[in-house]
């Protein structure tokens, strides 16, 4: 085999008993997370709010931004359930570039994932702490979803993984909220197969055992707009896509029927600052039609500090180092003005 062994990686067990979750930070998850299902139930009827940087690799600019979206949530609480975008992986279409806290905890040097689990860790608790905000990360390993089941209120699967047998049975063991993205292709079947996949029960091997789930009845639907066959991205954003895909979800008869449209990636063209006139098309697309205001909920948003991205060596404090991302004045303008109209 051409595996080079690295470094030993600790067990689950031991790694959070070394970085524990105190019972005050459990608690706070704990009422998160009830908060969360009753909106994903509908007996709560607040707009969920999935907003923070590409991804995060700088833990005091990202602690900096979670602290402004807690002060920011104190006056829109009433209406919207503020979920900050905690993100310590980054895929990567062809393997290159910074590939997320989780395998490098320092952007300008190299892999370290024992270190990177360490970090990224203890960045999601100091957040928890400091804004009793608890947080959404991408799942794009499953395996390392043990590293941080306890800490997580949210959980993405991308676009390049929604197909993954293993990333759809793993979310079916999950007691949270788990949004599956529609393919790159922007087939709607597949990601509502992933969906189907996620809420049923099922045994499988999962890292070193044989395990049986019950199914997540809170798996739901992501739209983040599609790439055709000759590399354009295209929105799946608009009025019609909603109602196309509210017409399947029906159909497929899935529990809780929930839709979050991602603003940026294919949605907006990788144009950043189109995300606020996105987000107003689907606050109003939803306003027009009950049937569309009861199934989306939800949207996501790339914000950051400072707008736009830089590289990983650039230097600004709160820029991205991935994708661009809109700065945080537009990002308070944009969520007082969602406030306002859900």
């Amino acid at each position: 085999m051409s595996f080079i062994n690295v470094q030993t990686i600790p067990s689950p067990e031991e790694f959070m008993s070394a970085i524990p979750m105190s019972e005050e930070l459990k608690a706070i998850k704990a009422e998160r997370d009830e908060e969360l299902k009753n909106i994903f139930e509908g007996k709560d009827d607040r707009f969920l709010v999935i907003v923070g940087p590409c991804s995060a690799s700088d833990e005091d600019a990202v602690l900096d931004y979670t602290y402004r979206l807690a002060k920011l949530n104190d006056k829109v609480k009433e209406k919207l359930f503020i979920v900050p975008r905690i993100y310590t992986n980054k895929p990567r279409t062809t393997g290159d570039g910074y590939k997320g806290m989780l395998h490098q905890p320092d952007p300008t040097k190299g892999p370290n994932i024992l270190a990177g689990l360490e970090a990224l860790r203890k960045m999601h608790i100091r957040s928890i702490s400091e804004t009793h905000l608890t947080a959404a990360d991408e799942m794009l390993y499953p395996e390392n979803y043990v590293f941080l089941h306890d800490i997580l209120s949210y959980i993405a699967i991308g676009a390049r993984s929604v197909e993954n047998q293993q990333h759809r049975l793993v979310s079916s063991g999950i007691d949270f909220p788990v949004g599956m993205k529609n393919p790159t292709s922007g087939d709607f079947s597949v990601m509502l197969n992933a969906i189907y996949a996620a809420q049923s029960s099922h045994t499988f091997l999962y890292r070193d055992r044989e395990v049986s789930t019950h199914g997540n009845p809170l798996a739901h639907a992501i739209l983040r707009g599609y790439v055709n066959k000759h590399g354009q991205s295209l929105p799946n954003y608009h009025y019609e896509d909603l109602e196309l895909l509210a017409d399947m979800y029906f159909k497929r008869n899935v529990l809780n029927p929930f839709v979050v449209v991602d603003v940026n990636h294919a949605n907006s063209g990788k144009i950043y600052s189109e995300q606020p006139r996105i987000v107003k098309e689907v606050l109003h697309s939803r306003s027009m039609n009950p049937t569309l205001y009861s199934m989306v909920r939800g949207v996501m948003i790339e914000s950051f500090i400072v707008e736009g991205s830089q590289k990983p060596d650039g230097g600004v404090y709160g820029k991205s180092i991935t994708d661009a991302c809109i700065g945080w004045d537009d990002t308070e303008k944009l969520l007082l003005y969602m406030a306002d109209h859900v």
